[in-house]
C-alpha cells in the first residue's frame, strides 16, 4: 500500500552542528592542522579598543573568506548565502545553527576602511607559509616560478592610448655598471652620465580598470589581464610566495627581488631555481649566479635570422674576445652599447671578397655585425645546466609543482578573474587563494584520513 508521506521540515530535533559535520570534512582537517589564533594579535592595532560598537571578529572574518576560496565561491554574498545553509561552513566559523550570518557588505566595508594599505593579507599568506614550514613540509632547497593570467573585471572595448613608460628592471643599475667596467677593459671612453631612461610606448589603458595591464603575448589571450608570479617548494609544492603585477609586465622583472624576499623572510638556503623558458635571459642568469644559486631554466628558441647565415654559425673565442666566421675570418670587437651588448665588425674589404657574401650580408650591407651580451657567460652556464642528468630531473618537476599548482588555483578555487578592480584587491585575491591552496595541503598531509568528534568517538561521513 502506498503511504502519503508526512512533512518532517517543522518537528523539533535535538542536535548539534559537530554531529551534523562529516568527520572527514575538509574543514575539520584544516582546523586540526592551522592555527588561526595569529590573525587576532595581527590586526588587534586596527580596531579601537575602548570605543564604538563591538566588531565582527577578525577570524571570523577571514576565515569566512578562507571558505570562498577553498571552494570556488566567487562572489562575496554568495559566499554567505551559502554559510546561511551550509552547516559545515557555520561549525567552522563557530557559528550555531541559529546565529545570524554577518553581511557581506561587512567584508567589504572592513577592507575599504579598516584593512587597506596594512598588509595583513601578505601576513597572513606568511605566517601559513611559516606552518608549513615549522611542520617540515618546506625546506626551500629547490624553488619553482611561474606566472598565470588573471582576465581583469575590464571592458576591452573602453580603453585609451597613452604613452606609458617601461617598467624599470631591478638589475639596471648593476648592469650600468658593468657596461662602463666593459668599455674600460677595451679602451673606450664611458658612455655618457646620463641615468638610464625606461623607454615608452604606446599602449591601452583601460578606462575600467586602469591599473591592469593589455597583454598582447604569443599564445595567450590578448585583452586587459594581471598576472599572478608564483614561487612553489618542492618537497611538498607549498606556495612560498604570491607576488601581482599588470599583464604587460615581463616576468623578469620582479623575479630577483621576489626570490631574496622569499631567502630573507623564511630564511631559505635556495641551491636551484626551475623556470621556464620566458626567464631564460641574460639578466637572470647573471643574477643567480651572484647569489650563487643553480637555475635550470626551459629552452628559448632563437629569433630567426635575417639571412641565411645564422648566428650559431659564427665561433665565440674568448682569448682573443673575436667571432670566427664560417669563411675562418674574424669578427673583432668594435663597441659596447648601453643595452650591454658588445659589437663585433668583420673588414668590409675581407666581406667584399667573400663567396658568402650575399648569403651572409645581403645586397646593400656591407660589413657584418654580430652582437655579444657582456652576461651572456652566464647565460651559457645557466643552458648547460638543463642538459645534465640533476637539471632534467628539476626542470622535470616544473609540472608537478608550479604548474600543477596554478592548474588546481584555476579549477578549483576560481582563479581565472580578477574578482575585483585594482592591483591591491587583486593582490589580496592572489593572496589569500595561495594561503587556502596552503591551508588544503598543509591539512591533507598532516590529518588523519579519518577525524574523532570532540566525544571520543569516530565520525562517520554524512552529508553536510
Amino acid at each position: 500500500m502506498l503511504k502519503k508521506e508526512e512533512p518532517y521540515q517543522t518537528e523539533w530535533e535535538w542536535v548539534t552542528v559537530e554531529s551534523l559535520v562529516p568527520g572527514d570534512h575538509l574543514l575539520r582537517k584544516i582546523d586540526l592542522c592551522i592555527d588561526f589564533g595569529f590573525i587576532r594579535e595581527r590586526v588587534a592595532h586596527l580596531y579601537c579598543e575602548d570605543n564604538g560598537r563591538p566588531a565582527l571578529d577578525p577570524t571570523l572574518l577571514f576565515k569566512a573568506l578562507f571558505i570562498g576560496y577553498l571552494f570556488g565561491i566567487r562572489s562575496e554574498r554568495a559566499l554567505m548565502r551559502e554559510i546561511e545553509v551550509n552547516v559545515a561552513y557555520r561549525w567552522f566559523l563557530g557559528l550555531g545553527l541559529t546565529d545570524k550570518v554577518p553581511d557581506a557588505s561587512t567584508i567589504s566595508q572592513n577592507r575599504r576602511r579598516r584593512f587597506n594599505g596594512s598588509g595583513i593579507h601578505q601576513e597572513i599568506f606568511d605566517e601559513i607559509v611559516l606552518q608549513a614550514l615549522n611542520a617540515g613540509l618546506v625546506d626551500g632547497h629547490v624553488i619553482y616560478t611561474d606566472s598565470t593570467h588573471l582576465k581583469a573585471n575590464a571592458n576591452e572595448q573602453k580603453f585609451n592610448l597613452v604613452m606609458v613608460e617601461r617598467s624599470r628592471a631591478a638589475y639596471w643599475d648593476d648592469l650600468d655598471q658593468d657596461i662602463e667596467a666593459d668599455r674600460l677593459a677595451h679602451g673606450k671612453e664611458p658612455a655618457s652620465a646620463k641615468p638610464r631612461q625606461p623607454k615608452a610606448k604606446e599602449t591601452r589603458i583601460s578606462r575600467t580598470d586602469p591599473e591592469s595591464g593589455f597583454m598582447a603575448r604569443k599564445r595567450k589571450p590578448r585583452g586587459f589581464y594581471y598576472l599572478d608570479h608564483r614561487s612553489v617548494d618542492a618537497a611538498y609544492s607549498i606556495i612560498t610566495d604570491t607576488h601581482v603585477t599588470p599583464g604587460n609586465v615581463h616576468d623578469t622583472y620582479p623575479y630577483l627581488e621576489r626570490l631574496d624576499r622569499q631567502r630573507e623572510r623564511f630564511g631559505f638556503d635556495v641551491y636551484a631555481v626551475g623556470l621556464d623558458a620566458g626567464y631564460a635571459t641574460t639578466s637572470i642568469a647573471k643574477g643567480l649566479e651572484d647569489r650563487d644559486i643553480m637555475g635550470v631554466t626551459g629552452y628559448l628558441r632563437p629569433t630567426p635570422s635575417r639571412t641565411s647565415v645564422p648566428k650559431k654559425e659564427f665561433q665565440y673565442d674568448a682569448g682573443l674576445d673575436t667571432y670566427r666566421c664560417p669563411e675562418d675570418h674574424d669578427l673583432k670587437y668594435a663597441r659596447t652599447d648601453k643595452e650591454g651588448y658588445r659589437h663585433y665588425k668583420s673588414d668590409p674589404k675581407v666581406c667584399a671578397g667573400c663567396a658568402l657574401r650575399e648569403s651572409c650580408l645581403g645586397k646593400t650591407t656591407k660589413v657584418k655585425t654580430v652582437v655579444r651580451h657582456i652576461w651572456q657567460e652566464s647565460r651559457e652556464r645557466t643552458d648547460r645546466h638543463r642538459l645534465t642528468p640533476w637539471g632534467k630531473k628539476i626542470y622535470a618537476r616544473r609540472k608537478e609543482t608550479v604548474e600543477r599548482s596554478f592548474a588546481d588555483a584555476k579549477q578549483l578555487h576560481g582563479h581565472r578573474y580578477a574578482r575585483m578592480r585594482g592591483i591591491v584587491k587583486v593582490r589580496e585575491q592572489c593572496l589569500l587563494a595561495a594561503a587556502a591552496q596552503n591551508m588544503k595541503k598543509i591539512s591533507m598531509l598532516l590529518a588523519p584520513c579519518r577525524l574523532l568528534t570532540p566525544s571520543g568517538m569516530q565520525a562517520t561521513p554524512q552529508a553536510a
